[in-house]
């Protein structure tokens, strides 16, 4: 097994939803250690780069909408095989797809605002710790 890092952010509804605890204390509970974390407000200069693999669409304007209607809070999680074990315990991208017992599956209302963001590979995982933490 492998000890990695990955970057987690709560989206702005699990903010305005008080689900931080819940969300964290589920992180903690799997055994993953989150070792930084901050709030943030983020601009569209940053989701312009973050998305950058769908800020062509046009759904982009709504993502930008939501993500900058209020604060995230981002984290770096690290354990063992972090990356696939956090994306598991968060589910299926699409809240309709995400399983009972999973974050999304729980607490999501739609796949525009599905709770929280995880990176999908190491590499990824990198870069985004990067560019949210410096």
């Amino acid at each position: 097994m492998a000890m990695e890092r990955t970057y987690i952010m709560l989206k702005p509804d699990a903010i305005k939803r008080g689900l931080m605890g819940e969300v964290i204390a589920r992180i903690e509970r799997k055994g993953y250690r989150i070792t930084d974390a901050k709030m943030m407000n983020l601009n569209e200069a940053i989701l312009k780069e973050h998305y950058a693999h769908i800020a062509d669409k046009p759904f982009f304007p709504e993502i930008v909408e939501y993500m900058t209607s209020g604060p995230v809070f981002g984290m770096i999680v690290e354990g063992e095989n972090a990356v696939k074990g956090m994306r598991i315990i968060m589910g299926a991208t699409k809240f309709e797809e995400a399983t009972a017992g999973t974050i999304r599956g729980d607490y999501a209302f739609s796949t525009a605002e599905n709770i929280i963001h995880g990176s999908d590979s190491v590499e990824n995982g990198e870069i985004e710790i990067k560019r949210f933490f410096g």
